[in-house]
């Protein structure tokens, strides 16, 4: 029997070495030009990510005779182009669209380009969060200028290598498809013909980029690279790396959220066949074996002690819920937004509607489980991981191993689905805590039913709204009051070690967590509640941060995904309580805001809106609703820059009791800025819908005494294929800079799915999942 004493020591204990205090200037990788890179790290910060401090000569390239003029680009000597990506594929298509803008600026065709995923280095941090993550559905509209600007600075300094050897003016130049030529002379070079000479050059100063009007690619259906790949199971996810000699663990874990390991009796499992070690580790009791399987079956064997964390208990949902109307009733609050004065005019008006609504915690149920591999060997230690922040599992690896950060290498690898799941580095802390026990790499794979219950999930969150009328019943006030955890406190201890020098320790790291959980903002809670554009003249909302110790993070569209719910549906019941469409509610509130105006019109027309004032609801079309109870329900939301409005319809299983109902048709009218490759945005929209109206039907994780109710896909649904509605997109026409399109299709479709229910059945739904009673 091991005892507490026993597991704190062995914690203790799996520290491998101790933190170098030399400052880390980056990362080594597999590329040689990456081990170099660092030595120049200023100049590198160039075209590719920075428009500013850019390298006035090319960097030194991978091989002889190829030309990189940037961190993001090179020239080869067989005219490939070898684009590192510092945003990661995990199917939104960041890999197509980034790769299209370098095509396009390039002159080239798409097949010559070659993708690699950059590893954790300066020049490839995302220039808004200050991290190497992917999220926020802005790695294409981030990358928009920066990479057209690498590109076209590319192709130029080409051009004039070309005009130089030929005594020509640049001008005169033509570059095509990897070719370049002059009109008047009997000669072609290939791209990577004149790639050695272009990296013995300085680089131009200054460069055009191409107008839309003489656009090849952009706008255009560019086949995704990566389809061949993940078509034939060539492409690597992180559950598919073998390495020689590997080993495998499985971590038997609390049964509560955050419980305390306190003693365990392993003696049973270490006489299993392939069992070669059992320790302890920070997130549990680790078995590794030959396999996974054994060591699957070894840890059920195992007798554990667990004990709750203190500072969580074992809540039950309502115990959590109880929390947050406290903590939203008290004086105490963040005013994220005040417009007009509320407080004033709500003295002369009268309250015209108030109602609460409430959304559930959700897991993300990623289609991979979390894995991770890692493999500690000469004071180094290579892991290979699924993450959306490649830096912070660098950190996370430090961490656990105790090695200096230029000591630890990440292998990036495909994704199978994020939602934000993969920022946080649980997976890859299990790896690296397990790695200091063996010399030989090890893979951590997640049960699925791990994968549930120790999620970190999406925050639940309470809602009150009140809306303020004045006397002639003119709906002029809002507010909005949320009760909510903030993401952040579950998430800037490891953002604060990225941002830390390589030889901070973990004492100083806490240190400046702790201070950020105070002072740093997060919108989490309120993003798509503090940004109404409805034109009424006096608006609050209020922050109150409830937390009852659940692990919380980002989810598909965070808090967009329960504030575009509460918003959609407060206002279709405003537009109830004075007897009007509900479309043209909304359009007259949103007089100041055309984009909007022109989503919710363009919906409207494309799924057959008409209102029935007698009736208060808006039928499907004759040709689409034989049964004549096919309703309709409308949203319309802004989120990641991206407006989109939803129209859903839905008829119930039975009109006069109905216990369920489907949604067979979803219309989706989305502005997007310049749509790049407009079969991923439709595909996008698509993949919230579909995500959205899981979370709508089913979604919902529950807590008893501490414990996640759920464990699988039998209690935590997911739709499936043949409830699946018809979906149908609209792409608004436009010039202006594209915006996000992973997750804004999401945030409306549960308020629209309400708001046709309401028509259906004169119920209000006001908690998600929408579940008719």
């Amino acid at each position: 029997m091991i005892r507490q004493s026993d597991v704190s020591k062995a914690l203790a204990d799996s520290k491998f070495g101790s933190v170098e205090t030399s400052p880390s200037p980056g990362s080594g990788v597999d590329r040689r030009s990456f081990l170099k890179l660092t030595a120049g790290m200023s100049g590198a910060l160039c075209v590719g990510i920075s428009l500013q401090g850019c390298a006035t000569s090319a960097l030194e390239s991978t091989e002889a005779d190829s030309f990189r003029p940037n961190a993001s680009i090179e020239v080869l000597p067989d005219s490939q182009v070898l684009v590192t990506l510092a945003r990661v594929e995990m199917g939104q298509g960041t890999m197509t669209g980034i790769s299209t803008l370098v095509a396009e600026e390039l002159n080239i065709d798409p097949g010559q380009i070659k993708i690699v995923f950059a590893p954790p280095a300066e020049p490839y941090v995302h220039p808004e969060y200050g991290f190497q993550i992917t999220g926020g559905s802005n790695s294409l509209s981030s990358s928009w200028l920066p990479m057209r600007q690498a590109a076209a600075t590319t192709r130029m300094a080409l051009v004039e290598a070309a005009a130089d050897l030929w005594s020509v003016a640049p001008a005169s130049v033509r570059c095509d498809k990897g070719l370049c030529y002059h009109p008047k002379k009997d000669t072609t070079l290939t791209i990577g013909q004149l790639a050695g000479l272009a990296a013995n050059r300085p680089l131009p100063e200054a460069v055009e980029l191409k107008p839309a009007s003489e656009f090849r690619l952009i706008g255009k259906p560019v086949q995704r690279p990566d389809a061949v790949a993940k078509t034939f199971g060539e492409a690597q996810y992180g559950i598919d790396v073998e390495l020689e000699d590997m080993v495998y663990a499985y971590i038997l874990r609390a049964p509560m959220i955050r419980g305390r390991l306190t003693e365990f009796d392993a003696s049973k499992a270490t006489k299993m066949p392939g069992v070669l070690k059992v320790a302890a580790v920070p997130s549990g009791v680790a078995v590794i074996a030959d396999s996974w399987w054994q060591a699957k079956q070894a840890a059920e064997t195992i007798k554990a002690d667990w004990v709750p964390d203190p500072e969580v208990g074992e809540p039950d949902t309502a115990d959590i819920f109880r929390l947050y109307e406290e903590r939203i009733a008290q004086s105490g609050f963040d005013r994220v937004r005040e417009q007009g004065d509320l407080d004033e005019f709500a003295e002369e008006g009268t309250v015209a509607l108030e109602a609460e609504y409430r959304a559930p915690f959700l897991a993300h149920a990623t289609l991979e489980p979390q894995n991770c591999v890692a493999w500690l060997r000469d004071g180094k230690c290579d892991i290979w991981a699924p993450t959306q922040g490649p830096d912070i599992a660098r950190f996370v690896a430090q961490r656990e191993t105790g090695l200096h950060r230029d000591d630890i290498q990440v292998h990036q690898t495909y994704i199978g689905g994020g939602f934000g799941r993969r920022l946080s580095q649980d997976y890859v802390a299990d790896a690296a805590s397990v790695a200091v026990h063996i010399d030989r790499p090890v893979k951590v794979i997640w049960t699925r039913e791990d994968d549930t219950r120790h999620d970190i999930y999406r925050p639940g969150s309470l809602h009150r709204l009140k809306a303020f009328a004045t006397s002639d019943g003119s709906i002029e006030g809002w507010q909005h009051k949320i009760a909510a955890p903030k993401v952040i406190t579950y998430f800037i201890e490891d953002a604060a070690g990225v941002q830390l020098p390589g030889w901070a320790g973990g004492g100083l790291t806490s240190m400046v967590a702790s201070l950020g959980r105070l002072i740093t903002p997060d919108i989490s809670a309120f993003e798509g509640a503090d940004d109404i554009h409805y034109g009424f003249n006096h608006i609050q909302v209020d922050h109150h941060v409830a937390d009852a110790g659940i692990p919380v993070t980002y989810w598909r569209a965070v808090g967009h995904s329960f504030n575009g719910f509460v918003v959609e549906s407060f206002i279709d019941e405003l537009a109830d309580a004075k007897a009007q469409d509900p479309l043209a509610y909304r359009l007259q509130l949103l007089a100041e805001s055309p984009r909007h105006q022109a989503v919710l019109k363009k919906v409207a027309s494309i799924a057959g809106w008409h209102w029935d004032a007698e009736q208060k609801r808006s039928l499907a079309p004759a040709h689409r609703n034989k049964s004549g109870n096919v309703v309709q329900g409308l949203a319309v939301h802004k989120s990641f820059g991206t407006y989109v409005a939803q129209i859903v319809e839905l008829e119930l299983d039975n009109v006069d009791a109905p216990k369920d109902y489907r949604i067979s048709r979803v219309f989706c009218a989305v502005d997007c800025g310049t749509a790049v490759n407009p079969e991923i945005v439709r595909a996008q929209m698509e993949s919230g819908i579909i995500f959205g109206i899981t979370a709508a039907k089913y979604g919902d994780i529950e807590f008893e005494k501490g414990r996640v109710k759920q464990s699988n896909f039998h209690d935590y649904q997911l739709l499936r294929m043949n409830e699946s509605p018809e979906i149908e997109v609209a792409i608004i026409d436009s010039d202006a800079s594209p915006t996000g399109v992973g997750e804004p299709g999401l945030p409306p479709v549960a308020a629209a799915i309400g708001n046709a229910l309401f028509a259906a059945t004169g119920q209000r739904l006001r908690q998600l999942p929408l579940r008719l009673s």
